[in-house]
C-alpha cells in the first residue's frame, strides 16, 4: 500500500504568503521611516542577509528599470564600458548590468554588510567603503563611463548635497542615472533633489535626457503610500528614473531634450 501524500493546503500557504508579506513590509517601511544615517546604516548591516528576498517579495523594480534606461543610452561595447554603482547595497544593479555583457564594474557603499554580500556575489572588480556626503569617492575626477545610485536618494541615506560628488568622477560626456521614489513619504526629498538637479543643468553642469516616471515601482508598506486608483491589498508606490549626460569640457548652447522614457520601455 503505497504511502499517501498530503497536498499543501492552499489556504494555509496564503495565508503565510500574507504573513510573510505583512513582515516585509514592515521591515522596509521601517528602514523608509529611519532618517540618522548612522542609524540607517546599523539597520542595512543587520539586514543585507535578507535584503534580496525582501525586495524581491516587494517586486522592487528599480535596479532592472535603471539599467535598462542607462544601457540603452551608452554608446561604447559592453565590455569596454567601466561603470561606478553608488551605494550599490547586495549587488542588484550589478546582476542586471553583468546580464547585459557589462563586466567593468565598481561598487561603493556606507554599510560593512552590505559590501559582504555584493562580494559574494563576485561581480564587481573592486568595492570600496564610502559614506557618500561625509566623504568623497575613492576616485580620480573623470574615471567613469558612467555612475548609477539606484534606491538610496531618501531621507536618511545619500543628501542632495553629494550629487555632484558623482559628477566628478563621471566622463566628460559619459552618463549618471539616479532614482528616487516618488511616494507621499518621499516627496519633500525628491522636491530637493530635483532642485539640486535643475540646478546643476542651470549651470550647464549636465543636460537631462529622461526623467521616467513608473507607477510600478514596489509594492506599498503601507496603504497611505499606495498610488491613488490602486487596492491597498496589492498597491504599488511610483518612483522615477533620471538620465543626465555629463557635459563636454566645452560647455555648447544646445536645447534642452524632451523628458521621455527610453524607446521600446
Amino acid at each position: 500500500m503505497g504511502l499517501r501524500t498530503r497536498r499543501p493546503c492552499p489556504r494555509r500557504m496564503a495565508q503565510e504568503m500574507d504573513g510573510s508579506l505583512s513582515e516585509v513590509r514592515a521591515r522596509v517601511g521601517a528602514s523608509h521611516g529611519i532618517t540618522d544615517l548612522a542609524h540607517k546604516l546599523h539597520f542595512y548591516d543587520r539586514w543585507a542577509r535578507d535584503y534580496d528576498q525582501d525586495v524581491a517579495t516587494l517586486q522592487y523594480s528599480a535596479p532592472r528599470l535603471a539599467v535598462d534606461c542607462l544601457t540603452q543610452a551608452l554608446p561604447g561595447p559592453p565590455h569596454a564600458t567601466l561603470i561606478l554603482d553608488v551605494a550599490c547595497g547586495t549587488g542588484l544593479v550589478a546582476a542586471e548590468l553583468q546580464a547585459r555583457g557589462f563586466l567593468q564594474l565598481h561598487g561603493v557603499d556606507g554599510s560593512p554588510g552590505m559590501l559582504e554580500q555584493a562580494r559574494a556575489r563576485g561581480l564587481y572588480q573592486h568595492l570600496s567603503l564610502c559614506i557618500l556626503g561625509q566623504e568623497p569617492l575613492p576616485s580620480p575626477e573623470g574615471t567613469f563611463d558612467a555612475v548609477l545610485m539606484v534606491g538610496a536618494l531618501s531621507d536618511g541615506q545619500v543628501p542632495c548635497s553629494a550629487i555632484p560628488e558623482l559628477l566628478r568622477v563621471t566622463k566628460p560626456g559619459g552618463l549618471v542615472c539616479l532614482t528616487t521614489r516618488t511616494n507621499p513619504s518621499n516627496l519633500r526629498y525628491k522636491e530637493e533633489l530635483e532642485a539640486t538637479l535643475d540646478r546643476l543643468e542651470q549651470d550647464r553642469e549636465w543636460e537631462r535626457l529622461v526623467a521616467w516616471t513608473v507607477d510600478r515601482w514596489e509594492l506599498a508598506t503601507s496603504k497611505l503610500e499606495v498610488v491613488p486608483g490602486t487596492s491597498d491589498s496589492d498597491g504599488f508606490i511610483s518612483g522615477v528614473v533620471y538620465l543626465y549626460r555629463k557635459q563636454e569640457v566645452a560647455k555648447v548652447e544646445g536645447v534642452r531634450p524632451s523628458a521621455q522614457p527610453p524607446a521600446g520601455l
